[in-house]
C-alpha cells in the first residue's frame, strides 16, 4: 500500500487538501495520514485535528508528501526542512500549496524547479530564493517530482498531484473532479448522471 502524508500546521487551510485526500483515501492502494510538529493542530475553520505522526515518527518510506498551506508556514524548523529535502532529493513526489510554497521559497527548496505560489512579492526578502525566472503565473505547476499551487487552486492542485502519482489516467482524473468543477447539472450534460 502507498502512503500519503499530509503535513499540517496550526491554522492550516482545511479546504486545500480535502479533494486530494478524499480521492486518495477512497482507493485501496493508498493510505492517507496526517503529520505535524505537535500532536494536535487547529485549522483556519476551527477543526481540531489529532495528527497520526509527529515529524520524528513519520515512516521512512513516503510515497507522497503533501504540504497543506495556512497561516503558520513562516517558521524555522530544521526537521521539517530536512524531511522535504530528503523527499525531493530521493525524487519522491512532493506537493505544496499556498503558504507551504512560501516555506519552500524561504528555504531554497524551489531551486531548479518551475513553480508557482501565492505571490513572488512575498518572497522578496528570501535570500535562499534565487530562481525567480522559474516562477510561472499559473494556478498550479508540476515539474519533475514537485507540484506547487497558490491558495485558490485546490482543484488544479488535486489534478496535478493525482497525475504526478499516476493515480488514474488523465482523462479519468479530469472526470473524477469535473463534478466539483462544473457543478451537478453541467456534469450531467457532459458525462451523464453519476447517481443513476
Amino acid at each position: 500500500m502507498k502512503t500519503a502524508i499530509f503535513l499540517i500546521l496550526d491554522e492550516y487551510a482545511d479546504w486545500e487538501g480535502s479533494y486530494l485526500a478524499s480521492q486518495l483515501n477512497q482507493s485501496s492502494d493508498w493510505c492517507v495520514s496526517t503529520a505535524s510538529i505537535k500532536p494536535q493542530v487547529t485549522s483556519i475553520g476551527g477543526f481540531k485535528t489529532n495528527v497520526d505522526y509527529l515529524l520524528t515518527e513519520i515512516p521512512q518510506k513516503i510515497d507522497l508528501l503533501v504540504l497543506i498551506g495556512g497561516n503558520s508556514w513562516s517558521i524555522s524548523n530544521k526537521e521539517l526542512r530536512e524531511l522535504i529535502v530528503k523527499q525531493l532529493s530521493m525524487q519522491q513526489p512532493v506537493a505544496a500549496i499556498c503558504g507551504a510554497v512560501d516555506f519552500l521559497a524561504q528555504n531554497g527548496l524551489l531551486t531548479n524547479y518551475k513553480h508557482t505560489g501565492n505571490s513572488q512579492y512575498l518572497w522578496q526578502t528570501y535570500s535562499e530564493y534565487t530562481n525567480q525566472g522559474d516562477f510561472i503565473k499559473k494556478q498550479a505547476v508540476i515539474d519533475n517530482n514537485l507540484v506547487t499551487a497558490n491558495g485558490t487552486a485546490t482543484l488544479q492542485f488535486t489534478k496535478l498531484v493525482l497525475k504526478l502519482v499516476n493515480f488514474l489516467p488523465e482523462v479519468e482524473i479530469a472526470k473524477a473532479l469535473a463534478l466539483h468543477e462544473l457543478g451537478f447539472y453541467k456534469y450531467c450534460a457532459t458525462y451523464g448522471n453519476p447517481y443513476q
